[in-house]
């Protein structure tokens, strides 16, 4: 038996390439496949299944493009009901792979058709269990992102049973292959690591300790986040199938010329630019939102964005396959091509130019006493290791409509943890008509380093 994980950090998201006796499956694959197609040439395999633990909210799937360009079957749990050719399976069910066997496990409680694949080696004994969003490392996949008609006490309900019934009596030195790691939204609070055992989430893993059906109940449901905005269009798509990515490619990928620039921007396309916040600072196309490749970009655009928005891309040193590749990764598919940067170019094209200043927060207190307002738009459990004395605290995600209370004559100052957010914020607030809007270098990491004396504690 051979299993390969592949982690997609952007996504926090891992899916797995398994094979035996030149036999492959994939589970849970993402959009660009080009990654398991390669493997299994590499290693002279047929991928003969896909396998899909669950209609997935935070990302497009795989496994319909990978499906077309090798022939294999895709298979969901119970209650899937896929719009396309597909298994679903019963629970208990078997294929064979090489010379193991992979058994569905139905395992609803993240959603209704949530399952989990237990691969079992040529002595029948179980090897590894891939958990998609029923299990993670310290946590359970979260009950709240709909799911028929059941809301998520039913649904949380519905996991501990299969938690009780399937991963709990599993023996101890089962490998537990999880569907995402820290930073993933389709859980509260994930473990750093990407892999684990039965017996070691037994131990630590506080979903799995003794307690009664109403306490889990409690405790799964207690302070869920809000899902992103994406999470139902994605889910969606899922079910109902999409476009290939090599066709989104090629359309995205186009250069505009000036004026079919224009005509975008004046039928409302969304001018995203993706270069990084020190490149974006310099110089801009007025309007323009910055989320830069370089963090959690996908994310970000889709907690941002409208899916259904059409984007036009500014881009340095090529980066507009990646940019489409990463946006199609969450279901983003209205890019309808991209401009490079040119900043003198922009100017001689009579293109609104701006730009926003970055400051050191050694300049902090020369600014409070100019009357600006320092925005700290980290999120708020980020606030309670400190933040700047006077801060307003507006989460990124939430800046958009707290805006309407804000007075565009007023002067801010934005911060976050490394910069990264922060200049996002600012993109924001100049593209809503905030004309003084300066940058934090660093954001509270480097403050704690230069000026740790502007940190107050909550």
């Amino acid at each position: 038996m051979y299993i390969k994980q592949i982690y997609t950090s952007c996504l926090a998201q891992a899916s797995y390439y398994i094979e035996s006796k030149g036999c492959a499956a994939v589970i849970d694959p993402i959009r660009d496949v080009d990654v398991y197609l390669q493997l299994a040439k590499e290693r002279k395999a047929t991928i003969q299944y896909v396998l899909e633990t669950h209609f997935h909210a935070d990302f497009i799937s795989g496994h319909l493009d990978l499906a077309r360009k090798t022939g294999a079957v895709i298979v969901f749990g119970p209650q899937a009901k896929p719009t396309y050719k597909a298994m679903v399976a019963r629970d208990g069910d078997r294929i064979s792979l090489g010379d193991i066997k992979i058994e569905l496990m139905h395992t609803p409680g993240h959603t209704i058709e949530s399952s989990c694949f237990l691969a079992i080696d040529e002595n029948e004994k179980p090897y590894a269990v891939f958990t998609g969003d029923t299990l993670f490392v310290g946590e359970v996949g979260r009950p709240d992102l709909g799911s028929g008609n059941l809301d998520k006490k039913e649904l949380a309900g519905r996991l501990y049973d299969s938690l009780n019934k399937h991963i709990k009596v599993l023996p101890d030195d089962v490998i537990v292959y999880p569907g995402h790691g820290s930073g993933s939204a389709c859980g509260k609070n994930l473990g750093a690591e990407t892999w684990s055992t039965i017996w070691e989430q037994k131990l630590s893993n506080y979903a799995l300790q003794k307690m009664d059906k109403d306490e889990f109940i409690a405790k799964i449901t207690e302070g869920l986040p809000t899902p992103p905005a994406y999470f139902a269009h994605d889910a969606s798509a899922n079910r109902n199938g999409y476009e290939s990515l090599d066709t989104l490619l090629k359309r995205g990928t186009k250069e505009l010329t000036h004026e079919e620039f224009k005509s975008e921007t004046k039928n409302g396309a969304v001018i995203l630019d993706v270069r990084n916040s020190t490149d974006f600072g310099i110089g801009f196309i007025k309007g323009s939102i910055n989320i830069g490749l370089e963090g959690d970009f996908a994310v970000w655009a889709g907690n941002l964005i409208p899916a259904e928005k059409e984007l036009i891309l500014v881009v340095r040193d090529h980066q507009e396959e990646e940019a489409v590749t990463r946006l199609a990764r969450i279901g983003f598919d209205h890019v309808k091509g991209f401009l490079r940067e040119d900043i003198i170019g922009w100017i001689n094209m009579q293109y609104p130019v701006d730009h926003i200043q970055t400051i050191a927060s050694s300049q902090i207190d020369k600014y409070l006493e100019q009357g600006y307002i320092i925005l700290d738009v980290r999120k708020t459990d980020e606030v309670s290791s400190g933040r700047i004395k006077h801060a307003i605290n507006i989460p990124l995600n939430e800046l958009e409509k707290a805006l309407t209370g804000f007075a565009r004559k007023e002067k801010y100052l934005v911060y976050c943890a490394g910069g990264y957010r922060s200049m996002i914020a600012a993109s924001i607030l100049k593209a809503h008509g905030f004309s003084d809007v300066k940058n934090i270098r660093g954001g509270m990491t480097q403050i704690r380093k230069d000026t740790p004396s502007l940190i107050e504690k909550e």
